[in-house]
């Protein structure tokens, strides 16, 4: 057969799932590619990630359209011997990194996030790191709450064992630090650590963050605490958050729920603390011109 794919949020990032079944369809003998409007397919998939995100609308010659992703609906999952194969790198031009899950599901419920609709409220294990990585130099893991998983001791060491550098992508609950925990991840040879602080009245949050603080390996710039924005907080609170980090020792980075109708002063805020020579620079949002950011 001839397959055709369509990244429907671009190739910033790569999609995992178009990926896994690229990879399917490859070892079952069938051709695949990038899908184009004046190409007949046997069968096109369309996948999107983001709701936001503007439908493809070009016209595409196929026997059978599969659209899935979390864009188009929370309850569409691969099948289970698509959703095991090893990602088909080649299909973005990934030459040095893997991407993947060790776990899934998040026992946050958190009403901005759809990983416990998707996934369910309980973290679990879904395949050990080979199942995804392959000696590349590099880990992107896309985890949601990797520490909540009951296996967290043995998937840290499986991190650490590889040697690769890894990027916890997702925000690590601080919640739910331990000694324990914070040993097994330093353990890990990890280019970057994210936390978050969703919540500005969570202290909680904040004295995690601050017992913390000086166990993380490496300096400032590679532990970043996103701050949500937009989202049942104030501008002020906002401000607060990123003062607060920032005094800690932490690098905030700013993230808006419904960016498109976000506030200007937000936009505004999330281009000073985002652009991190900006940040470093002018040390108050009082003072950032943003005409010129």
């Amino acid at each position: 057969m001839k397959i055709g794919l369509v990244d429907v949020d671009g190739h910033r990032f790569p999609n995992l799932a178009l990926m896994k079944i690229s990879s399917w369809h490859k070892g079952n003998g069938d051709k695949v590619e990038w899908a184009g409007s004046l190409e007949h397919y046997d069968k096109v998939y369309m996948a999107k990630v983001f709701t936001f995100t503007n439908d493809d609308l070009q016209a595409y010659q196929t026997e059978k359209f599969i659209k899935g992703g979390t864009g188009y609906d929370l309850a569409s999952k691969l099948p289970e011997d698509i959703e095991r194969c090893y990602p088909d790198y080649e299909l973005y031009g990934i030459k040095d990194t893997a991407y993947g899950y060790l776990t899934r599901g998040c026992p946050r419920q958190c009403p901005f996030c759809i990983v416990g609709q998707k996934e369910g409220t309980n973290s679990y294990k879904v395949v050990d790191l080979p199942q995804f990585w392959s000696e590349q130099r590099y880990i992107k893991l896309l985890d949601p709450n990797i520490i909540a998983c009951p296996d967290w001791e043995n998937l840290l060491g499986q991190l650490a064992d590889s040697g690769a550098w890894v990027d916890f992508t997702q925000g690590i609950d601080i919640r739910l630090m331990t000694d324990e925990k914070a040993a097994a991840i330093n353990k890990v040879k990890y280019s970057m650590l994210h936390f978050a602080w969703d919540n500005p009245a969570d202290m909680g949050t904040l004295e995690k963050l601050k017992e913390y603080r000086s166990v993380w390996k490496g300096s400032q710039r590679n532990r970043s605490v996103y701050v949500l924005t937009n989202f049942d907080s104030t501008h002020e609170e906002d401000l607060y958050r990123v003062y607060a980090l920032r005094e800690l020792g932490y690098d905030p980075y700013i993230m808006i729920y419904d960016k498109i109708h976000a506030p200007k002063e937000t936009r505004y805020l999330q281009r000073w603390v985002n652009n991190k020579r900006i940040f470093r620079t002018i040390k108050y949002f009082k003072d950032y011109d943003h005409t010129r950011g």
